[in-house]
């Protein structure tokens, strides 16, 4: 869970950047769910990114726009394409 978090904020810092928007703090309580997987074994079958974001500045990002910097940063992410996890991101700003 820490290393899907830390890879996907990594790769979603340089999103606000490129859309001129200024992030102020990147905060995650990242959230395993352990149950059995579909060969019967206990597993990390699922991952929440509980993401809190603060933004400064006059330009504020649209809910689009943080779908689409999370979207590519999952899409980035070699941690996330690496696990069969099932990983959801919650964005508070």
């Amino acid at each position: 869970m820490a290393s899907l978090s830390s890879c996907h904020m990594l790769t979603f810092l340089r999103s606000p950047r490129k859309r001129s928007l200024l992030l102020d703090e990147y905060m995650d309580d990242a959230v395993g769910h352990m149950e059995k997987n579909a060969e019967g074994r206990l597993a990390i079958t699922r991952v929440t990114l509980n993401q809190r974001l603060k933004f400064s500045g006059e330009k504020q990002p649209t809910e689009q726009e943080l779908q689409e910097m999370n979207h590519a940063a999952h899409e980035q992410c070699f941690i996330a394409n690496s696990v069969k996890t099932e990983v959801t991101v919650e964005t508070q700003t």
